[in-house]
């Protein structure tokens, strides 16, 4: 009998093991329709609207909303969808609005999770599989391999790549037959109910993680961990203080 109970482990990448978060540099020089600099709660609104994984920001037309329903599956579309949200949300000015865009795909403006690195590290070592499984239209792989676990992603399922999007039950199965496991033997660990959720529907078993900003999820990895039965050999692994 096979005490452990699951052989891989598939995350999200936004809102679950990296988030999205501005620095003072991003709003340098950016203004609104009159000139004047975002407030720090147009600025919170803007991030949420760049980053919310599901729902539809900002007001659309019918080919604004084509390029959004389908952002994640060509970067074309992905390009024009999020120019219409930072235009709709006051960024007007074609220049700055192209400047912010060229950090929200650009992997190493996104800062990692405090738990991100140990837990792969720890899957890894333990013998458990680990993929990435997400609806974006860039490639992520950079940021991995600038903390040196890359080696330790077994599979990056990327919608773009795939041509499939969450909740489409086909993203997963694809994640799951290149890591070689069953669907029962995988968890799927991710920020959205709705869109990671939907990796029970091919049979995967499924754990909640708040999108929280970083400095406020240390251990949220290791929790969803231990709440899924995972224990791991990494010392405080599964820790719930």
């Amino acid at each position: 009998m096979n005490a452990r109970p699951f052989d891989a482990v598939l995350f999200d990448f936004s809102g679950t093991l990296f988030r999205l978060e501005e620095d003072e540099s991003w709003m340098a020089g950016i203004t609104d329709s009159q000139g004047e600099a975002f407030e720090v709660s147009r600025r919170a609104e803007l991030m949420r609207r760049l980053t919310a994984p599901t729902g539809q920001p900002v007001e659309m037309d019918a080919g604004e909303h084509h390029a959004w329903t389908n952002r994640d599956r060509d970067p074309k579309w992905h390009r024009e969808a999020y120019l219409t949200v930072l235009c709709r949300s006051g960024v007007e000015d074609p220049v700055q609005a192209e400047k912010l865009y060229a950090k929200v795909v650009d992997p190493s403006c996104w800062t990692v999770y405090p738990d991100t690195v140990p837990v792969i590290e720890a899957l890894a070592g333990d013998g458990i599989a680990v993929g990435v499984l997400s609806n974006i239209a860039f490639d992520i792989r950079p940021a991995f391999a600038a903390l040196g676990i890359d080696d330790d992603i077994s599979v990056f399922a990327l919608s773009f790549e795939i041509g499939a999007v969450k909740p489409e039950p086909e993203i997963f199965r694809y994640a799951v037959d290149a890591l070689g496991v069953e669907p029962r033997r995988t968890l799927m660990i991710g920020d959205s109910a709705a869109a990671d959720g939907a990796a029970a529907e091919i049979g995967c078993a499924f754990e909640l993680v708040e999108p929280l900003p970083t400095t406020e999820r240390p251990d949220g990895l290791w929790r969803a961990l231990a709440e899924a039965g995972v224990t791991l050999s990494e010392p405080g692994a599964g820790k719930s203080n």
